[in-house]
Parts: structure tokens; sequence; C-alpha cells
């Protein structure tokens, strides 16, 4: 049986986890792929752990793994959690917002189940779907890391700070991880790119970003640790 291990990193949550999980659950994946559900509470400050424990108890039919950090560690150490857990095929990553359609699950899952691809990412600009318009700099500042990125891994991504990351789990679970935080993207592109013999895919997504009124967490410093992760892991290790 094939299945799908959705992990989901969230801290503070707890007004949209209950919405993003409706949306996983209703998801039906291609070639009757099944779906476990890893969720990383990263020692949230507000209501998360009950809406996540209310939803499980309501829920019976999704499978879904809840694991708690005592102390805030970051995503990017709430994700190392979470894929130590997986036993699916793939792995894929979801955020706890509403930012990313689960929907779009199988456009990510079609050239992994064809046999073509071992990672695949979600681009945020290539393709024709619904892209909300926020922020400039941003906009600017993911191109640039993207560049960076490319410029040593010599691979041609339009997207390396996606969320929508999918990895067959052999290939991630194998993978020694160490950013604790949003350096998770550049580290984890670095150390696939120098698989011998790994065969990336990119496939376009759509994206409904939120503002920071609404939640939304990284900010510029995040963006310099990024940069610092992506010479750290492609010219120091």
């Amino acid at each position: 049986m094939t299945t799908l291990s959705i992990v989901i990193p969230a801290y503070n949550e707890g007004r949209t986890i209950h919405h993003i999980l409706d949306r996983v659950k209703a998801v039906q994946l291609i070639d009757d792929i099944q779906k476990e559900v890893i969720i990383v509470n990263d020692c949230s400050k507000d209501d998360t752990e009950s809406s996540i424990l209310s939803y499980q108890a309501a829920n019976p039919d999704l499978p879904i793994t809840y694991c708690k950090h005592e102390v805030n560690q970051g995503k990017g150490a709430a994700l190392h959690t979470g894929i130590k857990h997986a036993t699916g095929t793939y792995v894929i990553i979801q955020d706890a917002d509403l930012e990313y359609d689960p929907e779009e699950y199988n456009l990510i899952l079609k050239p992994m189940q064809a046999g073509f691809a071992d990672v695949v990412y979600g681009s945020r600009f290539m393709g024709g779907n619904p892209h909300r318009i926020l922020f400039f700099w941003h906009s600017i500042g993911n191109a640039w890391l993207t560049l960076a990125s490319n410029v040593f891994t010599n691979l041609n991504l339009t997207d390396m700070e996606t969320c929508y990351k999918a990895f067959k789990r052999e290939i991630i679970q194998g993978i020694k991880l160490e950013e604790k935080r949003f350096g998770f993207e550049p580290e984890v592109t670095a150390k696939i790119a120098k698989i011998k013999g790994i065969r990336i895919y990119e496939v376009g997504i759509s994206y409904y970003g939120r503002t920071y009124e609404e939640g939304k967490k990284i900010g510029m410093k995040d963006a310099f640790r990024a940069l610092y992760c992506i010479l750290k892991y492609n010219i120091f290790k």
C-alpha cells in the first residue's frame, strides 16, 4: 500500500489548524494513495494543542500522529521530529496555515508515482495557478535566495523557499538535518542536490499568502539566515 506522510509543524496555529486538517482529510489522492498525518506542536502558547486533540478525537478515520515539543525549537526542529516519525512511501511538508492547498498534493505526487522523480518541489512562481499579491521585497528576496542556491547546487529551481517539498521517505530520512528554524529550506536543497543520481522535479502550485496581521512569521532575519545556510551547506560542508 502506498502512503503519503503529511508532516505539519505547528506553532500558535490554534485558529487555523482545524481548517487545514479538514482540507487534508477531504483531498482524494491519486492511485488510492493513503494518508498519514504527523503534527508537531512546537510548544505553542495558544490553544493549538487542544484544537489538534479535539480534531483527532472527532476524526478517528484520519490517521493522525501527534508530537509535542516541551520547549520551542523552531520550524526546522519540528520538521525533524515529524520526518523521523514518518512511515509512508512519500513525505510532504504542509504548513499549518492556509497558504497552501492540499488539493494540489496530486500535482506533486504525479511525477513520483510515474517513476520519474525522487523529490518534487511545488513552485509558487511557475504555471497559471492563483497567487496572492502581497510583498514586493519578499518576492525579490525569494528570487535572490533561489538564485543564490541554484548557483551553488547547479539546479534550476524557480522556488527554493517553497513549503511544498515532497520526498521519497528513504531519501529524506537518510539526510542528516541540522537547521532548527527557517534554514531548513536551503539546507535540505543543498543536501539533496549532492545525492548522486537524484531526480528532482518542480510543478506549479497556488499560493494564498498571509500578511503579518494574519499570522505570517518569517521575516528579514530569516532571509539572512537562509543566505548563510546556502553558503554553509554548499561551500563549507
